[in-house]
């Protein structure tokens, strides 16, 4: 019986062995577990060299890394069907074929990143004589060359309709020793940093290249013990102590009519709580914590301007706000209570400027793109609250307690050349507000979390993190948690934060620096070619 089992195993690999694009599919698969909630973060360093291995061998290169894509998307975004299935009005079946679809539209900027390196190879080989064509063979593709045009293709995904950037490479290294060049080249650096470790790894295997592999790996090492050794900031000397509060709302219940007591009762009891035990400077409901439209909920707006005023702290909520004047939705974060430490008094007034109005809205949830024709054909077309107007790219930091606050709604934290755009001098702490109960309990929030803990360490500052059902968190300018709240249980997560001040690199320079290291990679790499063929 073993050895019938022992044949059958070695049947099965020796038919994927055959098969590189199943292959490579498998090691996409794979990477799922590089991520939270799994956080194998090795692992992309088995996963990454399988399919390169068979990348630089096969003649269907394209195809081979659609299929790597394709792999890595299906069970990395998996969590997607659940929003669709449990709220979007659609059968299982159809839900997770239209998730399926998405990962066949993510995959394809992998694959033009393969296309741009299968060119560019052929372009800089020279051929044996002057009229002779240069034929697309393996041995004119450049492995080398996919680790600067990866970049391409990410910044694409990042842009193209709006942009998808999840589970992007880095971040499954948010643990790892190659976090340390987060703050110096962020998490993109991080990204290419991986696969050029990962074609090294290809290359030594191979025996080919063997002095720029080895000291591809020793300039890596090195800048990740040199970074290691830096500090980018230093505590100013002053903490905070912050209350985030978890409502635990039910998705299906959050916007009924009857719930909508029950649930600002909730929140404001909470805070009262914790302001009880503890010397709360700022307080953060989640996204859209208070389930009415500002304009209607005033007195009760008010009554929380008193409260917190009364406490010396400033309450921060989300809200969604309607402009008369445009008819039009905005979903918003409204600071109420004690804005500036000097003048402990009541500052909400209906419109007034220290808010903040998401800018990068999520299609679907947020705002249908051709509505007209989308809109009549599935209840997903027609989610509550699917018709936001954008605030503005740029906006002001909030002001809570003194303390400056750059926001960030859900979706917004995963660009971080949005976060890069509204810091500046005096930016003491990031905020994002979420509610992720559209996913339940799936990965999807723990990989939203790992961006944030990203954010936190590329940009060196703090983070609070408030959502509705979880993950509730505070993280520190390493990225690291200070504490956190399990999911799906009502409660309140209280912290003591640690202010910082100064900038990283990739703070001043956001992706210059890691965009000039791809450039002069890549005419590293082209002059060798050219010197060899």
């Amino acid at each position: 019986m073993f050895k019938k089992l022992v044949t059958i195993v070695k049947s099965v690999l020796h038919s994927i062995k055959q098969k590189p694009n199943l292959l490579s599919f498998i090691a996409g698969l794979s990477l799922v577990f590089a991520y939270a909630p799994f956080s194998f973060w090795w692992l992309p360093f088995i996963a990454l060299p399988i399919w390169l291995y068979q990348l630089d061998k096969t003649p269907h290169k394209v195809q081979c890394s659609y299929y790597f894509a394709l792999g890595w998307f299906t069970t990395g975004i998996s969590w997607v069907h659940v929003s669709i299935a449990d709220f979007g009005g659609m059968p299982l079946v159809i839900s997770l074929l239209l998730m399926f679809f998405l990962c066949m539209y993510l995959a394809i900027y992998s694959a033009l990143a393969t296309w741009l390196t299968k060119k560019l190879s052929q372009i800089f080989t020279v051929p044996s004589t002057r009229h002779q064509p240069v034929k697309s063979t393996d041995s004119t593709f450049n492995l080398w060359l996919l680790a600067p045009l990866w970049l391409v293709g990410e910044y694409l995904r990042e842009h193209v309709l709006t942009g998808f950037p999840w589970l992007s490479l880095g971040y499954s290294q948010i643990d790892s020793p190659l976090n340390m060049l987060a703050p110096i080249i962020g998490e993109i650096g991080i990204s290419f940093v991986m696969l050029l470790l990962a074609i090294s790894f290809v290359k030594i295997i191979q025996q080919k290249s063997i002095v720029m592999s080895v000291s591809t790996i020793v300039i890596i090492s090195c800048t990740v013990v040199i970074a290691a050794l830096q500090t980018w900031v230093t505590p100013t000397g002053k903490t905070i102590n912050t209350a985030l509060v978890q409502g635990n709302i039910e998705q299906e219940l959050k916007w009924l009519p009857e719930k909508e007591g029950p649930t600002l009762e909730l929140y404001l009891t909470l805070t009262q709580q914790a302001q009880a035990t503890e010397n709360i400077d700022i307080v953060v409901w989640p996204e859209s914590a208070i389930p009415s439209l500002e304009p209607t909920i005033q007195n009760y707006l008010y009554l929380v301007d008193d409260v917190a005023s009364e406490a010396n702290s400033a309450i921060i909520t989300g809200i969604l706000n309607y402009n008369r004047q445009q008819q039009s939705f905005l979903n918003s974060v409204i600071v109420l209570g004690n804005r500036n430490e000097q003048e402990p008094t009541s500052s909400y007034s209906y419109d007034h400027e220290n808010r903040y109005s998401k800018h990068h809205l999520l299609p679907i949830g947020e705002f249908v793109p051709f509505e007209d024709w989308l809109r009549p054909i599935a209840p997903l077309f027609n989610l509550p609250m699917s018709s936001f107007k954008r605030g503005d790219y740029q906006q002001t930091n909030l002001e809570a307690k003194s303390i400056h606050v750059l926001p960030l709604l859900c979706f917004e934290i995963v660009f971080p050349d949005q976060l890069a755009a509204n810091m500046n001098d005096d930016t003491q702490l990031l905020l994002t507000v979420s509610n992720d109960a559209w996913f339940a309990d799936s990965h999807g929030p723990h990989q939203h979390m790992d961006i944030a803990r990203m954010r936190a360490l590329e940009f060196a500052r703090p983070l609070i993190r408030s959502t509705n059902t979880g993950i509730t968190a505070a993280v520190d300018h390493y990225g690291q948690y200070i504490n956190r709240l399990p999911q799906f249980e009502e409660d309140v997560l209280i912290s003591t934060i640690t202010l910082v001040e100064g900038k990283t690199p990739y703070a001043n320079h956001g992706r210059t620096l890691v965009y000039l290291l791809a450039l002069l990679f890549t005419f590293i790499v082209l002059r060798q070619q050219m010197k060899y063929h």
